[in-house]
């Protein structure tokens, strides 16, 4: 299939060809209608941008190059999706340039999957509660205005809050992407989340070894592996362990809300600075 002919994500890159070929496998269904193909002054009228626009966009590499036939350059639905991602990331405030490292940034996340053969993997974790989301491109500038740069893209692929499932964007968790997005919306930076984030999973991991090592030198010994009982009782133990935790985080925190005022209060008057006025 030529490269015009595919279809496409919300970035334009070409969706993978899912159909049987002719050579073995299930028989192919019914043949789908051929795409529609644009030439150059045809894009830009369906993409609603001059001539000179696409030019541009073409010379900046933001755009794939097209299908040629001889002098003829044949654009397909990816391009038009690109240009209209382009387009409503335009309207959302980014720039050209930071466009082009978004672009390029989702797509080395999903090229360095397919290098760990990661794409479209599909992983069986026990026990997993978190919902996984799929996000457009535009859906994640929406709820992330302003904050959506290259560096702060770079770091959630890096730490695996966002990932590359073939053509689509997703984050791991629904919880923790409300959570992110309700934190920037209180005045947060992003790039201060994730970074309080790698923190927070460091901390989650060791209290997770910690009572994975109670689990292991006290209770594995007596259990028989592959057992009805064995799974009710890890699956229990599971359910004290997160009761431990979210018990002690939030002793922790009402602590810290405590304390914390008086700190700042005193800190400003330390200052010979006004600080909040207090009640009464």
């Amino acid at each position: 299939m030529d490269e015009g002919d595919a279809m496409s994500d919300e970035w334009g890159r070409p969706a993978a060809d899912t159909r049987a070929d002719d050579a073995g496998g299930a028989p192919a269904g019914p043949a789908e209608p051929a795409a529609r193909q644009y030439r150059t002054a045809e894009l830009a009228d369906a993409a609603g941008i001059t001539l000179r626009t696409l030019r541009f966009y073409r010379e900046r590499k933001l755009l794939p190059p097209p299908r040629r036939e001889g002098r003829i350059a044949w654009y397909g639905p990816h391009h038009l999706a690109r240009l209209r991602t382009i387009a409503a990331l335009l309207e959302r405030g980014h720039t050209l340039g930071g466009i082009a490292e978004l672009i390029s940034a989702f797509e080395c996340g999903r090229d360095v999957g397919e290098l760990l053969g990661l794409a479209g993997a599909r992983i069986t974790v026990p026990w997993q509660e978190e919902a996984a989301v799929r996000l457009t491109p535009e859906e994640l500038a929406d709820r992330f205005a302003g904050e959506v740069t290259p560096e702060n893209l770079t770091a959630s692929l890096d730490m695996g809050y966002l990932g590359v499932d073939g053509d689509e964007i997703v984050h791991v968790s629904r919880r923790l992407l409300d959570a992110s997005t309700a934190l920037v919306r209180h005045g947060i930076p992003l790039a201060a989340v994730l970074a309080a984030g790698r923190e927070v999973r460091a901390h989650a991991d060791a209290l997770a070894g910690t009572f994975t090592e109670l689990i292991r030198t006290h209770v594995l010994p007596g259990l028989q592996p592959g057992t009805p009982a064995t799974a009710a009782a890890l699956d229990e133990l599971r359910g004290i362990a997160k009761t431990v935790m979210d018990a002690e985080i939030t002793m922790a925190l009402d602590r810290r809300v405590r304390t914390e005022p008086a700190v700042w209060l005193g800190a400003h008057g330390a200052a010979g600075e006004p600080g909040p006025a207090r009640p009464g």
